[in-house]
C-alpha cells in the first residue's frame, strides 16, 4: 500500500500516516513467518498431523495472531497451496529467458516433482473441503499448465525436445512416479532418479 495514503478517518499528513506502517509491517512478517512454518510442517508430517499450536510455536507468534491471520485451518492450508504456486509462477517466469530452454525445462520439472512430493497432503486435504473445482484449485491448476506448456514450447522450438510431446504428458507423468515412490519403504532418492529418467527422453542430444 502507498505509504502516502491517509489511514482511515485520519487527514493526510498527520501522524497517523507513519504509525500504521510498522504495523502493517509487522502484520506482514508475522504472516511470512507463519506460512513459512506451516509449509515446512506441513512437509514433515502431512497438512492433517499439526496442529495450529504447533505451527504458531515455529513461526515464533502466539495462537491469537495465527489465528487473526488464519481464523480457520482452512485458510491456512489454502495460503500455503497458494504461496508455493505462486513461487512456482516466479520462477517459471525466470526460467522462460534462461540461455538453454532444454535446461530450463528441466530445472522446472525438478522444482514441479519437489513440489508434488511435499504437497500432496496438502492439495488432498484442501480438495476434500472446497473440491476439485474451486477457484483456488482451478486458478492454482492453470497456473502449472500454462507454465509446462510455455517452458516445453519454449524448448520444443529450440529443437533441445522431442516435437510430439505434450505439456499435459508432463504433468501426468511427474504425478505418476510422485505417487509410486510414495510407498512404504520405497528408496528417498528414486523420484529423483525417475525425473532425470523422464529428461533423458525428453532432451534431444
Amino acid at each position: 500500500m502507498n505509504a502516502t495514503v491517509p489511514a482511515r478517518g485520519a487527514t493526510p499528513g498527520t501522524p497517523a500516516t507513519t504509525s500504521a506502517g510498522p504495523k502493517r509491517a509487522d502484520a506482514r512478517r508475522n504472516y511470512e513467518l507463519l506460512i513459512a512454518a506451516a509449509t515446512q510442517a506441513f512437509a514433515e508430517h502431512g497438512a492433517d498431523d499439526v496442529s495450529l499450536e504447533e505451527i504458531a510455536r515455529r513461526a515464533g507468534v502466539g495462537i491469537g495472531t495465527l489465528y487473526r491471520h488464519f481464523p480457520a485451518r482452512q485458510n491456512l492450508l489454502e495460503a500455503v497451496y497458494k504461496d508455493q504456486v505462486d513461487g512456482l509462477e516466479v520462477l517459471a517466469g525466470k526460467l522462460i529467458t534462461a540461455e538453454s530452454p532444454g535446461a530450463a525445462l528441466g530445472e522446472w520439472l525438478r522444482a514441479f516433482a519437489a513440489f508434488g512430493r511435499t504437497k500432496r497432503s496438502l492439495s488432498a486435504a484442501i480438495v476434500a473441503t472446497i473440491g476439485k473445482d474451486s477457484a483456488l484449485i482451478t486458478e492454482c491448476s492453470r497456473i502449472l499448465r500454462s507454465s509446462t506448456d510455455a517452458l516445453l514450447t519454449r524448448a520444443q522450438e529450440a529443437g533441445e525436445v522431442n516435437p510430439d510431446v505434450k505439456g499435459m504428458d508432463l504433468m501426468r507423468l511427474t504425478h505418476g512416479l510422485i505417487v509410486a515412490t510414495e510407498a512404504p519403504g520405497s528408496d528417498p532418492g528414486q523420484a529423483d532418479r525417475m525425473v532425470e529418467m523422464i529428461l533423458g527422453g525428453l532432451l534431444i542430444k
